[in-house]
This record gives structure tokens, sequence and C-alpha cells, in this order.
């Protein structure tokens, strides 16, 4: 029997839901997955999406969260005790470097993109109070990326809200911050999907998104359902099993992954309901997806909507609720490795891996303007990073931890966490873990790297 870690224990099962859930939800769910879905079949691409998470995502998430459970501490910390524990090669480990490298690398970067949300959203207030018109979105987006101070500015600002919540703790700040965070996540959520009803466009976004076409499937498709599913659900930079740390021994860990895969889709096909009527009723091209569709062609449809301003408001502060929450998680990881060292208490540990997150968060706000030149394996710095953390470090993490958690950890250890699977239950998920998923991950590696 493992006690409870040293940083704090979720209160509840519905806690630690939460905050896995505002792990996986991200940007990405909201810009993302509703343009991958009506570019890959609609309906067909949603079928893949969701085979992938069962079938990869929620056997890595929990063998994520066993180990988390288990080990009790940071993802190094938690490799060496089960390494240790069970015999097994101090090679291993790297599995908790990987992850925690990848974490603060992705958060450099984004922490740049979640202050471009919350500069909108301050753009759209001032508008509120008399401020001057969004009427050259193109202008508007390329004028901010040229501009290092306010990039710099709103990058501060986006750090220090999250080092504010991971400063305070399991239950003072994480736990408190997802249980407001989340809520108000989805009531603006379903606040802009009224208005999209509103619009007349629901229809037509529904068959946009849903309407299977299979002449749409190919080999890309499967790939994108497969990377959608891998990284929205924030595996492989050992988030999930920081969280999985602090999850009391009597909350079954099938039950909660499953909880937190729906949720997580269930927030991207809501924003795709929310986002394409209004698309649709002011006549943009769906086409662009992306950053392209939230900072460029979306502020046409705020001038001329009714009510605009306040959607717009509403929408921008969606955008960053959704990186916060996401953001914390990726803090969580060092500032409790940092806390393990015993050297610093837990607010001087968050402060400590917040600096040096901002610090290397100005090689991406610098990257768009002054270092704009700059080029590393053919990408700007912003790419570059991305390209290291996101499509090479995370399938290699998630690769090391699927394939430890089936075959090297003990399987006292594993079946012990997974009590409540039952024996067919708990060998399906080692051939989905130890053989399937690996393999899944390892097509994801090939065809990054082959472009």
């Amino acid at each position: 029997m493992q006690g409870e870690s040293v940083h704090g224990m979720w209160s509840s099962r519905l806690a630690f839901i939460l905050a896995a859930s505002g792990s996986a939800v991200g940007l990405g769910n909201i810009w993302r997955f509703p343009y991958l879905a009506s570019d890959n079949g609609g309906g067909a691409f949603v079928l893949i999406y969701l085979g992938c998470i069962a079938l990869v995502g929620l056997p890595i998430m929990a063998a994520e969260i066993l180990m988390g459970r288990h080990g009790r501490m940071s993802p190094v910390n938690t490799l060496r005790k089960l390494t240790s524990e069970g015999g097994h090669s101090k090679g291993w480990v790297v599995i908790g470097w990987i992850g925690m490298a990848a974490a603060v690398m992705i958060l450099s970067f984004y922490s740049v993109v979640g202050g471009w949300t919350l500069h909108y959203a301050w753009l759209y207030v001032e508008q509120l109070f008399g401020g001057a018109p969004i009427t050259d979105p193109d202008a508007t987006f390329t004028a901010m990326l040229g501009s290092p101070g306010t990039l710099v500015f709103w990058h501060t600002v986006f750090m220090l809200l999250t080092v504010g919540v991971v400063a305070m703790g399991v239950e003072k700040g994480l736990e408190r911050a997802v249980k407001f965070l989340m809520p108000l996540l989805f009531l603006i959520l379903l606040g802009l999907f009224a208005y999209g009803l509103s619009t007349g466009k629901v229809g037509q976004a529904f068959e946009f998104l849903f309407t299977p076409d299979f002449s749409k499937v190919h080999g890309s498709t499967w790939l994108a359902a497969l990377g959608q599913a891998f990284f929205s659900l924030s595996l492989g930079m050992c988030g999930i099993m920081t969280y999985g740390a602090y999850l009391p021994r009597d909350i079954s860990i099938p039950r909660v992954a499953a909880t937190v895969a729906l949720t997580d889709t269930s927030v991207a096909l809501l924003a795709g309901l929310a986002i394409f009527p209004v698309v649709f009723a002011f006549g943009i091209d769906p086409a662009g997806g992306g950053p392209g569709l939230i900072f460029t062609s979306l502020p046409l449809a705020f001038n001329d909507m009714a009510f605009g301003i306040p959607y717009a408001i509403a929408f921008f502060v969606l955008l960053a609720v959704a990186a916060w929450t996401s953001s914390i998680s990726l803090l969580e990881p060092p500032t409790a490795f940092i806390v393990e060292k015993g050297r610093f208490s837990r607010k001087s540990a968050a402060l400590l891996a917040a600096a040096v997150i901002w610090a290397l968060g100005l090689v991406t706000a610098l990257g768009f303007n002054v270092w704009a030149s700059v080029r590393i394996f053919g990408r700007d710095l912003q790419g570059a990073v991305e390209f290291i953390a996101s499509d090479l470090m995370l399938p290699v993490g998630g690769l090391l931890i699927a394939v430890f958690a089936a075959w090297v950890l003990r399987k006292d250890i594993s079946r012990g966490e997974l009590p409540d699977l039952g024996n067919g239950g708990y060998t399906a998920w080692k051939v989905l873990c130890g053989i399937l998923a690996p393999g899944m991950v390892l097509l994801i590696l090939y065809m990054k790297l082959a472009g």
C-alpha cells in the first residue's frame, strides 16, 4: 500500500478528472480538431479518432497514471523508485527526463501562444470601451508577431498566471484552479454554442463535421487521427504521470482515464459546433483552420455579428482558459522535481521552474521578429522547438512508457494498480499497451521524420 504524495493529494475522483481533463483540453482541441475532422472525412475521421483513443490513448494514459500513483513523486523520481523496486536498469529513468524536458520546452512556446489569446481578449475589451475596431485582422496579427515588447509582455502575464496556481500546491492551487476553470470553460463553450444556434447554421456545421465521407479517408487520415489522439491526451510529457502521483488508491484508473478521454473529445466536438456556425453564417472559408482561422478570419465576423465584441471576448477567454489549464500541468512536473531535491519550498521551486521556462520562451517570442531570419531544421525558432519537443520527444516518451509499463514493470505493481480490470481486461491492456500502442507510436514517429 502506497501512502500519500509529499506534494499533496486530490480530494476526490472529480478533482483528478477535472485536472487531467484540463491538462488534455488545450488550444488544439478548439482550433485543430474541428478542422482535422472536416478535412478528413467528417464522421469517418471521428470514428477513427475514437478508435485510436480506445486502442492507443487509453492504454498509455492508464500506464502513466498507474506508474505515477505507485511512485508518488515527480516523473524522474517515480522512475527511480520503480526501477529500484524491480531491479531494472537505471537507464529507464530517461523516461522521466524526456517527459520533463518535453514539458519545459512545450510550455516555453505554449506560453507565448497563450499570450496571444490574452492580447486579443484585451483588444476586444478595449473595443468594449470605445477602442478602435480590428478592421484589418491580417495586419493586426502581423503587428503582434512583429512586436517583441507585446509578445514578451503577454508571455510574462501568462507565465505569472500559471506559476500563481502551481506555487500554491496541489489542494490549494491546482485543485482549486481546475474546479473553477474547467466549469468556466464549459459554461463559455455552451454560451458560444447557444449563439451558434441563433445563426441557423448549426445543421450545416453538423453536416460539415460529422457526415461520413469515406472517400477522404487515406493513410494520412489514420495518421492524423492517431497523432491527434496521442497529443490531445497530453501523453508522453509525464504531466498525467505527475497528476497520477496525487490520485488516491481507492479510485479506478481505467474509469478515470476513460472519463478524461471522453471529456477531452466532447470539448473538441462542442468547440466545432460552436465555431463553425459562425464561420458559415459570415461566409468565412473554413479550410484555413488553426491560428489563421482564429486570429485572422473570425475577427472579420466579430465586426459584423450582433454582440460581436462580447462574443469575441468570451471566445478568446475560452482559448486562454484552455491554454491555462494545460500550462499548469506542464509546469507541475519540474516544480515537483525541484521540491523533492529538498532545497526549495513549493513557491520557490515553482518560481525557479517558471523563470527558466519564461527565459526559454523568449526564444519563441523573439523568433517571430528579432531572430526571424534564424532557421533550425528548416524551421523558424518556434517551429524548431515544437518539432523537437512535440514531434520527437513526446512519441519517444510515449513509446518508452508503454514498453516499460507492459513488459518491464513488475507485474504485481501494474496488476495491483489495475485491480478492477480482471484477468481478461488486464491481458488486453498489456497487449494494447505493449504491442499495438508502441507500433502505432513508431508509425507516428516515422511519418513525422519522413515528412
